[in-house]
């Protein structure tokens, strides 16, 4: 009998990541690599693991996370939207948990655009009256 996978996919800013869950001893791996060496800032690796944390599952499953765009700080917060997401279909009773500390919400909070006449978003040359 195959073992059963959870999956989740989880978005922020420019980042895409698709989380797979299976079970085993709380390994994390992105894109391959142990998170340990894909990410330097332990306070990212806190965040990722964050939704394992709350329902109390680290050491139950195994986190196999595929991720693209964006910097780190948007890559592990894509990350931890996707293991919110897949620990959903583990366990439905997780929602309360995991809503309450609004980790199944879409961050919906991107770079804004650049506007013509100005050189970034909102920064303009500056002013000069003669």
């Amino acid at each position: 009998m195959a073992e059963a996978t959870y999956y989740g996919t989880g978005r922020r800013k420019t980042s895409v990541a698709r989380v797979r869950l299976v079970a085993g001893q709380g390994n994390i791996t992105i894109n391959g690599r142990d998170m340990d060496d894909y990410i330097d800032l332990k306070t990212l690796e806190l965040i990722i693991k964050q939704p394992l944390e709350l329902t109390g599952t680290t050491a139950e499953y195994d986190v196999i996370a595929s991720v693209k765009g964006g910097g780190p700080s948007g890559q592990a917060g894509a990350i931890r939207h996707g293991i919110s997401r897949a620990l959903l279909e583990v366990d439905p009773d997780y929602r309360k948990v995991l809503k309450s500390a609004g980790l199944l919400t879409r961050d919906p909070r991107m770079k804004e655009r650049k506007k013509y006449g100005l050189k970034k978003a909102r920064k303009a040359s500056q002013f000069s009256k003669r």
